[in-house]
């Protein structure tokens, strides 16, 4: 034997003897892929800020600002470089009649962001809309998501007459604008609320917003659960579960659910991003979130007629929503990005 088939031998038997590397699963290599993208990274860090702050709310208003933002103070005075002046400043404009609400401080401790027509912190209720705004929007979005799920499965699953039903039912829904089936279904049930049985929700809960907005979205989402279901069920695994004769529900939960999972998680930031818009836009028409409770829409609503004279009322808000949204869709797009095996996005090896 010659010394370079000796080295060949002992190479292929040093290799064989080595450990194999761990096997990574989908969801391993997913968030890998995530991990490396710096841009869905960034805007995931943005908007955990965001909540964070928003949850602070209580402690900020209390603590920092020591200030109601739910009460009006109108004839209130604070503390600014050292000189007490009024939070409702006289006007200055036409004939001098009537007050204009302070404008920022850019000091936290007290007005920061100025006053509102009534005399209330602006930046207590920017966090504390804030707070309700994310609130609507991820319950919403879990409920809108469960619901477009199951109806997705089922449909898709069993078929025939119970697929015509539930398609039927979707196609109402899609029929109708989303925003004119949203104001349409505010209007009535803000006037009247819900009263179902055990089920009763006030007109002026948060409950309201949560239920009208998680119910206008579902065909968006179940339509592709649905024709998702339906190539799963044609599937090789999936016949062969069928001829064992194992229970439709657990091929539904243990075969097909975790194979739509993905595309389900996929739609989380997105529709988040979707139903604060949906939210914002209801509560600015005062039929979205009811007084007292705020959002980032009734703040804008407070803010226009001082859009002229104090913007910022208006301004903060809405700035506030653009920047969510913007780091909802970069995340929704890298999520998306990590969970499609045909992503060109490459990992370097650990």
């Amino acid at each position: 034997m010659t010394d370079q088939t000796a080295s060949a031998v002992d190479l292929v038997a040093e290799e064989a003897s080595s450990p194999l590397p761990a096997a990574r699963g989908p969801w391993v290599t997913a968030l890998r892929k995530l991990r490396s993208d710096r841009a869905a990274m960034a805007a995931l860090l943005l908007f955990v800020v965001i909540v964070g702050l928003c949850m602070l709310a209580p402690l900020y208003a209390t603590y920092v600002a020591k200030t109601d933002p739910f009460r009006s103070n109108l004839t209130g005075k604070i503390m600014v470089d050292g000189k007490r002046v009024p939070v409702m400043e006289s006007s200055t404009e036409g004939l001098g009649l009537g007050f204009t609400p302070m404008g920022p401080t850019w000091d936290f401790r007290a007005y920061f962001l100025g006053a509102d027509g009534q005399g209330r912190d602006v930046a207590a209720r920017l966090l504390y809309g804030g707070r309700n705004s994310l609130w609507i929007a991820g319950v919403s979005t879990v409920i809108c998501l469960g619901m477009a799920a199951l109806v997705g499965l089922v449909a898709g699953f069993f078929g025939g007459a119970i697929d015509w039903v539930l398609s039927r039912l979707l196609d109402v829904l899609w029929a109708f604008p989303v925003y004119l089936l949203a104001i349409s279904l505010s209007i009535v049930l803000i006037s009247h609320g819900i009263d179902i049985g055990p089920i009763s929700i006030n007109s002026g809960s948060l409950s309201l917003p949560i239920f009208i907005i998680g119910i206008i979205y579902v065909p968006y989402v179940a339509r592709p659960i649905r024709g998702q279901v339906l190539a799963l069920k044609e599937s090789e695994f999936v016949l062969a579960a069928i001829g064992l004769g194992v229970p439709s529900h657990r091929i539904l939960f243990r075969d097909i659910l975790p194979n739509v999972m993905a595309t389900l998680i996929v739609f989380v930031p997105l529709m988040m991003a979707i139903n604060m818009l949906t939210e914002s836009a209801l509560s600015f028409l005062s039929i979205g979130v009811q007084p007292p409770d705020a959002s980032w829409g009734t703040i804008i609503q407070d803010g226009q007629e001082q859009l002229y004279t104090r913007p910022m009322v208006a301004l903060a808000p809405g700035i506030a929503i653009v920047i969510t949204v913007l780091a909802l869709n970069i995340l929704g797009d890298g999520v998306r990005d990590a969970l499609d095996p045909r992503s060109k996005l490459r990992i370097r090896s650990a």
